[in-house]
C-alpha cells in the first residue's frame, strides 16, 4: 500500500494491518481501551470533585455526606475522615485537581489510541503500566486489600497481553531493527 501525501507510512502500515484482519478489532485491545477510557472518566470526575470543593469547608462537606449516607457523625470512620480532611488545604486540592485531570487526559489518550489499534498507544500503555508496577507492589506490601490486589492483577494481565501482542505482531523485532540500523 503506497502512502499518499496526507498519510504517513506508519498510518498506512497500521491501516493495512486493520484491513488484513477484516476490519475486526482485537478484542483484547478493545477491552483495555474501554478500561482506560473508564479510568479516564473516573479521574475526570475526581478532578471535578476537587475543583468543586475549592473554597468550601471540607469538614462541613464530610458531615453533609455522612448525613446523606445515614452515618453517625461521631462514628469512628467519620471522625477519622474529619481528622484527615483537616490536612487538606486549597493548594492541595488544586494539585489534586490538576494531577487527576492530567492523568485522565493520559488515560483517554491511551484508550483512544488502543481503540484505533495504534502501535504507539500499545507502547505508551506498556510503558505506563510497567512504570506503575513498583508503586503497586509497594502498596500491596504496605497494606494489601482486595481492590489493590484486583487492580494489580488487571495491570499484570494488560502488561502480559500487550507484550504477547507486540511479540506476535513482530513489533519488538521491527523496533530493534530500526533502532540498530539508525545508529
Amino acid at each position: 500500500m503506497e502512502a499518499t501525501p496526507h498519510t504517513s507510512p506508519v498510518a498506512t502500515h497500521e491501516e493495512a494491518a486493520t484491513a488484513e484482519s477484516g476490519g475486526i478489532h482485537d478484542r483484547g485491545l478493545l477491552a483495555i481501551a474501554i478500561f482506560k477510557m473508564a479510568k479516564s472518566a473516573f479521574f475526570f470526575c475526581v478532578g471535578m470533585g476537587a475543583i468543586h470543593l475549592l473554597h468550601k469547608d471540607l469538614g462541613d462537606e464530610v458531615l453533609k455526606l455522612a448525613k446523606i449516607l445515614h452515618r453517625d457523625p461521631e462514628s469512628k470512620i467519620v471522625t477519622l475522615v474529619l481528622e484527615k480532611v483537616d490536612l487538606v488545604d486549597a493548594h492541595r486540592l488544586k494539585q489534586l485537581g490538576i494531577g487527576t485531570f492530567a492523568y485522565s487526559a493520559l488515560a483517554l489518550t491511551e484508550g483512544i489510541g488502543l481503540l484505533l489499534e495504534r502501535t504507539w498507544a500499545e507502547f505508551l500503555t506498556l510503558g505506563l503500566t510497567v512504570s506503575f508496577l513498583p508503586w503497586e507492589i509497594y502498596e500491596l506490601i504496605r497494606h494489601a486489600t482486595w481492590v489493590k490486589a484486583g487492580l494489580f492483577a488487571i495491570n499484570l494481565a494488560v502488561l502480559g497481553y500487550l507484550i504477547w501482542l507486540l511479540e506476535r505482531k513482530g513489533t519488538f523485532a521491527k523496533a530493534r531493527q530500526k533502532w540498530f540500523h539508525a545508529r
